[in-house]
């Protein structure tokens, strides 16, 4: 079994599908769509106390990181700097 690991201060990232059609049934092609900006962490290297961990929806900078496909799955391969927060559950108040 092969795994890819983020190594240099990287972060791997699943990036989420962007919709392919508009409420009203408009089909986008793919040169107009923009990027998402937001992804789900799926490894980190060997960053000493890293702000995020495996699984969370972080938000990254835009044109940033090298996208690539491994075992016919395309991914994110990202500097841990260039990422700028992370989504997080909170209460109403």
């Amino acid at each position: 079994m092969k795994e890819l690991q983020p190594i240099n201060q990287h972060v791997l990232l699943e990036i989420a599908a962007a919709e392919e059609k508009t409420a009203s049934g408009i089909i986008i092609p793919d040169t107009v769509k923009e990027k998402p900006m937001f992804a789900k962490v799926l490894a980190i290297s060997g960053i000493e106390d890293p702000e995020i961990s495996v699984g969370d929806v972080v938000f990254y900078k835009n044109f940033s990181g090298t996208e690539l496909e491994f075992d016919g799955k395309e991914f994110l391969m990202m500097p841990y700097a260039d990422i700028l927060g992370r989504i997080v559950e909170t209460d109403e108040i």
